[in-house]
């Protein structure tokens, strides 16, 4: 198996283009451990964290970027960024142990596949786009678009992202993502769910989205839960229609970590928190992000 550290985006499509096979990696949390378990072997591995572009972070006027090889460690430690998007930030971190968040990435998580990956509801659930490369030229597209199953993505086999745009929080707005473990930390997610909320003048509810991770083959979107918030105050009643809906969603398996009637029991239980948490959040934001 070879190995290529290549330095510009250009130079890594090349790579990709002249390989019979090729895996690319932002960190290598992930791939290490699945070559090590058996997975087959790629020709050549192309090592992702020595491109400029992947590796930036930056607030621009109307949205933020960043690199898709941006170690997570850099994102929660980022105050702007953590205080915009505590629920982004708050799932980055929840991404392995202290250790292997100075080599884990938003890229990486997302295209890893997992369908228990804590940083893509958070994703998803705050509109973030992927700039994505390869030979034919650049695209982008909805994070919500890249996954297709476990393990699987949409790209193309010369295709990587180089980074991701996140548009500033509006006035009104919080995010939230939560999770369930069967251990303190460490642990993959037996449900997650992320959250975003934004609230008008009145205390009700303009805009709802929510997302569930780890019940389904790729994440869940909850329609019925996010039309029973808007254009309403939240209360009791509300949050038992968006729990059942959130439940009632899952389409979960039995395995070593739950069974389907406890994961859809938790996801019911763990969207009403997340409403509530982004809720809070979005009333204590009063003016824009910048």
């Amino acid at each position: 198996m070879k190995y290529a550290s290549p330095s510009s985006v250009e130079e890594a499509t090349g790579v990709l283009a002249g390989a019979l096979s090729a895996q690319v990696f932002a960190g290598a949390t992930d791939v290490v451990p699945q070559i090590r378990a058996g997975r087959k072997q790629p020709e050549i591995l192309v090592d992702l964290k020595g491109i400029k572009e992947l590796l930036n972070v930056s607030n621009e006027a109307t949205h933020w970027r960043v690199g898709a090889a941006t170690p997570t460690a850099r994102l929660t430690q980022d105050s702007d960024f953590s205080s915009e998007f505590p629920g982004l930030s708050e799932a980055a971190g929840l991404i392995g142990s202290d250790q292997i968040q100075n080599r884990s990435s938003l890229g990486g998580n997302l295209c890893n596949g997992s369908p228990a990956a804590d940083s893509v509801p958070a994703m998803v659930v705050n509109g973030v786009r992927a700039v994505v490369a390869g030979g034919s030229g650049s695209r982008t597209v909805p994070v919500s678009e890249i996954v297709t199953g476990p393990g699987k993505t949409s790209l193309a086999d010369d295709e990587f992202i180089v980074e991701f745009e996140i548009d500033h929080m509006p006035a009104h707005t919080g995010d939230a993502y939560l999770r369930l473990i069967p251990r303190t930390e460490m642990d993959i997610a037996v449900v997650g769910v992320g959250v975003r909320v934004t609230l008008n003048n009145g205390g009700q509810v303009s805009a709802a989205d929510i997302v569930l991770g780890a019940v389904a083959p790729t994440i869940v979107r909850v329609p019925e839960a996010e039309a029973a918030l808007v254009g309403n105050q939240i209360n009791d009643e509300i949050l038992a229609t968006v729990s059942a809906a959130a439940s009632a969603a899952c389409n979960p398996i039995d395995d070593k970590r739950g069974t389907i009637a406890y994961r859809k029991q938790v996801a019911g239980v763990l969207a009403k928190r997340a409403v509530l948490l982004a809720a809070e959040r979005a009333a204590e934001r009063n003016g824009d992000a910048k």
